[in-house]
C-alpha cells in the first residue's frame, strides 16, 4: 500500500490539483529522511550524532565536482559521494567514536562548521562562490535500452527527481529494515545496552561503531548529491548546523525505537513548519512549544501511537 500511494496515487493526486510545486517539497521529504536514516543509525550505537548535515555538504560537493569538473556521469558520482563521505567518516571515527554521551555529540555538532569551512577554503569548491550550473541528471541506457530517461529533455524534471529520491527512500529503509534485523542489528542494540557487556562476549565494539557510523555518512552523502543536483548548485550554506540538529529531532519525533521512525518525523516536521509560517514572528515559538510537548507527551515518538510496547527494531 505504502509503494502504491507514494508512486501512483500521490502524483495522480498532484497532476488532478495542479501543484506540481508539491513535487520539489516531498523529494526534499524524502531526501532529508534518508539522511535522518542515517542518524537514527547511530543512536542504534548509543552516540548522539548531531553532525549528519557535515557528510550532506561532503556528498553533495563530492558529486557537483565530479559531474562538473570531470564530466561524471550523476549516476555514477551518487554513490562515489556516499562512499566517500563514508570515507571520511573511518577517518574522523577511530578517535571520536570512542567517546560517549554529550561529549560525542558536542564534537559531531562541530563537524558541519568544520567541513562549512573547508568548503570556503578549498579551490576546488569555488569557495564562497560555490558550484553553479550543474547540469541535471543525464540518461542511462544498457543495449539500446533506457533505464534512466535524460532529465533534462523531460517535459517536468521535478516528477523524475521525485521518483528518484522515492527509490533512493524506500531502498534505504528496506536495507534499514534488513540491516536492524541482522546480526549486526543485534550485536548493535547489545552495544546499545551496555558496551562493555557486549565487549566482554567477544564483540568488537570499536570495529562496528565504524562501520555503522561510515554507513550512516553514507546515506548523508547520498542524500546531499541529490539535493545538490536538484538545486543544481551546491553552497558552503547549503547544510548548516540547524539541518543537523533537525536530522535528529526527526528521528526523535518519529520515534528512537522504529526503523521507519526518521520517515514519519521528517513528514511532520517539515510540513508541520510550513503550516505555522501563517503565525510569522510567533512561528518559531509556536514550533518549539509543540515539539516540546510531543517529546513530553510521547517519548517514544509518534509512531508508539500505533505500536504501544514494541521495539521499531523487531518490524
Amino acid at each position: 500500500m505504502f509503494l502504491l500511494a507514494i508512486f501512483i496515487a500521490v502524483p495522480s493526486f498532484i497532476a488532478a490539483a495542479g501543484r506540481s510545486d508539491l513535487y520539489y517539497t516531498l523529494t526534499a521529504v524524502a531526501l532529508l529522511s534518508i539522511a535522518s536514516a542515517g542518524v537514527w543509525l547511530t543512536f542504534y550505537i548509543g552516540r548522539i550524532n548531531i553532525g549528519q548535515g557535515a557528510f550532506a555538504l561532503i556528498g553533495a560537493y563530492v558529486s557537483a565536482i565530479l559531474v562538473t569538473k570531470v564530466g561524471m556521469s550523476f549516476w555514477l558520482s551518487l554513490p562515489l559521494s556516499g562512499l566517500f563521505a563514508a570515507g571520511v567518516a573511518i577517518v574522523i571515527g577511530v578517535p571520536i567514536l570512542r567517546l560517549r554521551g554529550v561529549y560525542f555529540a558536542m564534537i559531531s555538532l562541530v563537524l558541519t562548521q568544520v567541513v562549512t569551512l573547508t568548503a570556503l577554503a578549498l579551490p576546488v569548491t569555488n569557495g564562497a562562490k560555490g558550484i553553479t550550473s550543474i547540469p541535471l541528471p543525464g540518461g542511462v541506457s544498457i543495449l539500446g535500452l533506457t533505464l534512466i530517461p535524460d532529465f533534462a529533455t523531460l517535459e517536468n524534471p521535478r516528477l523524475a527527481f521525485y521518483y528518484a529520491a522515492c527509490v533512493l527512500m524506500v531502498l534505504t529503509f528496506g536495507a534499514m529494515y534488513r540491516l536492524v534485523n541482522s546480526r549486526l542489528g543485534h550485536l548493535c542494540r547489545s552495544m546499545q545496552q551496555n558496551e562493555e557487556l557486549a565487549s566482554s562476549i567477544g564483540v568488537n565494539i570499536s570495529y562496528i561503531r565504524v562501520i555503522v557510523f561510515a554507513i550512516s555518512s553514507f546515506l548523508g552523502g547520498i542524500g546531499g548529491a541529490m539535493f545538490g543536483s536538484i538545486a543544481q548548485s551546491v553552497y558552503p550554506s547549503s547544510f548548516q548546523v540547524a539541518d543537523s540538529v533537525n536530522f535528529m529531532l526527526n528521528c526523535f519525533l518519529g520515534g528512537l525505537g522504529y526503523v521507519f521512525g526518521p520517515m514519519l518525523g521528517t513528514l511532520v516536521l517539515y510540513f508541520g513548519w510550513d503550516l505555522l509560517f501563517e503565525l510569522g514572528r510567533f512561528q518559531l515559538l509556536a514550533y518549539s512549544s509543540l515539539l516540546i510537548i510531543l517529546m513530553l507527551f510521547l517519548p517514544n515518538g509518534l509512531l508508539s501511537l500505533r505500536l504501544p510496547g514494541k521495539k521499531g527494531a523487531d518490524k
